[in-house]
């Protein structure tokens, strides 16, 4: 606190109360990266950037940058007893059970946590996060190919609330765990299979029948679903709002233009309009050819 040019005292930015109005009210506005470079000011500045951090309810480390010491990862999470939201996607590389199960632990009311591409995590931190996050609705855990069906079923045992989850390129996983996360989480609205030949009919119908406010279904790549499973959506989820089949070679017209009707957005063309695409591919690079012919 300094002497005005008056004598009256002037309040610097410390001399506000940290947690009622600097945490909850000013750096909540400001980037991560900036209240980590604001720790290096000095002592006073580091300690209250650790009260931020104890306090914060979304850690994002998209926000610090390209990449992040499994010390600084450590040390920020270290007090944090009330995260909602966490994203590991910026130390999908590193991070390892070691480092993500006492912030699994101690965070029990996370409600989202992506998991994307962390390849060296084990299903040990997908039972950690089952058993302790048990509020949890959103889980990302594209191209974890560790996640296997023992982990899911027990994530489909404790987390019966789950909205959303990503399990694109889980190739562990077969029809029987996705029938029992169907059965077991009804509520969900988002779910993604994708790039999984491993995925059949059964496993579509199951959630199609279970799931009947599905509004995002992502089948990228799922070799062996076919239209009997499409109907099967198209009659059980009038909430549909997206379908992703592409690279699905035996899901055809006759399934998705049920669909199609109701204003679903698929990223599959339609036959004519792909054959428009192609003529028009033709007259572009191929502008010799007569097509009265």
């Amino acid at each position: 606190m300094e002497e005005g040019t008056e004598g009256r005292k002037c309040l610097g930015l410390l001399d506000l109360p940290w947690e009622d109005v600097l945490v909850t009210h000013i750096f909540c506005y400001l980037p991560l990266r900036h209240l980590v470079s604001l720790q290096r000011v000095s002592k006073q500045f580091h300690a209250l950037i650790q009260v931020y951090l104890a306090n914060c309810r979304t850690f994002d480390l998209k926000q610090i940058g390209p990449s992040i010491p499994k010390e600084a990862f450590c040390s920020m999470l270290r007090d944090n007893k009330v995260l909602q939201n966490l994203s590991l996607q910026n130390c999908s590389d590193w991070v390892t059970d070691k480092e993500l199960l006492p912030v699994i632990g101690q965070n029990q009311h996370l409600l989202r946590v992506d998991m994307r591409g962390c390849v060296c995590l084990s299903r040990h931190s997908l039972v950690a996060v089952s058993l302790s996050c048990t509020h949890l609705k959103h889980l990302g855990l594209a191209h974890c190919e560790w996640v296997d069906s023992l982990s899911l079923r027990s994530l489909a045992d404790h987390c019966g609330g789950l909205q959303s989850i990503d399990l694109t390129a889980c190739r562990q996983l077969k029809d029987e765990a996705i029938c029992y996360l169907a059965k077991k989480c009804p509520g969900l609205k988002s779910l993604s299979v994708a790039v999984n030949a491993n995925i059949t009919d059964a496993s579509v119908e199951e959630v199609a029948k279970n799931c009947r406010g599905l509004e995002q279904l992502d089948l990228t790549g799922c070799l062996r679903v076919r239209n009997e499973s499409i109907r099967t959506v198209a009659e059980y989820c009038p909430k549909l709002r997206s379908l992703k089949v592409n690279h699905c070679h035996n899901v055809t017209e006759s399934s998705l233009g049920l669909l199609r009707k109701r204003n679903v957005e698929i990223d599959v063309e339609p036959p004519l309009q792909r054959a428009l695409v192609l003529l028009q591919d033709v007259v572009d690079f191929a502008p010799f050819i007569n097509l009265q012919i």
